[in-house]
């Protein structure tokens, strides 16, 4: 990773990894980074495998619960952990645009994740965040919330083409923007090896 961006690229993931959700709702995305700054595991949020996304529920509220998103999604936290591309995610950190739910807090504690960088807390007062803060608190994972120095991220492609560019990507940006999509594509191409 570049030290110019610092944790610019894990934010850049997560939020690139997040719009893969067919959630017409809520997209999040995760991404762990290892103690050397090192991609190890993406996911965003979304049905099981071999789970057909088109005919699956993505309601929130309905008479049964049966009928809603809720027993069926799986979490970015829960698939970023599973599509690690490394042994084990212990040490790790995880970036996540959401506070991580009760069952997310218990795969992080499960994994090793030593830390939780997290863009929003928006659920703070419903009782399975409340729960979550508890077991994470309790298990000694670090828990920050992400204050981003910029409210947008641009990523120019034609910088990476080598075509005309404003002149507001750097040569800087534009390494770590190369270096963000090698990342990705080495963690996709550990998923697919796996599917």
């Amino acid at each position: 990773m570049t030290t110019y961006l610092g944790t610019s690229i894990s934010w850049r993931l997560q939020f690139l990894s997040a719009q893969r959700s067919k959630d017409p709702r809520t997209q999040v995305g995760a991404c762990i980074v290892n103690p050397e700054n090192k991609i190890v595991g993406i996911g965003y949020n979304g049905m099981p495998i071999g789970c057909n996304d088109d005919i699956m529920p993505w309601g929130r509220n309905a008479d049964d619960i049966l009928d809603t998103k809720q027993l069926y999604v799986c979490h970015a936290e829960l698939n970023a952990v599973l599509n690690k591309n490394s042994a084990d995610v212990k040490n790790c950190r995880i970036y996540v645009a959401l506070f991580p739910c009760n069952e997310c807090a218990k795969v992080v504690i499960q994994s090793g994740i030593k830390e939780v960088i997290y863009y929003s807390d928006k659920y703070s007062h419903k009782k399975e965040f409340i729960a979550s803060r508890r077991l994470l608190d309790t298990a000694g994972i670090t828990c920050r919330q992400y204050q981003p120095e910029r409210r947008r991220v641009v990523i120019d492609f034609s910088a990476i083409e080598g075509r005309d560019h404003s002149e507001s990507t750097s040569p800087a940006e534009t390494a770590a923007v190369t270096e963000l999509l090698q990342d990705v594509n080495k963690v996709s191409l550990s998923v697919a090896d796996r599917v």
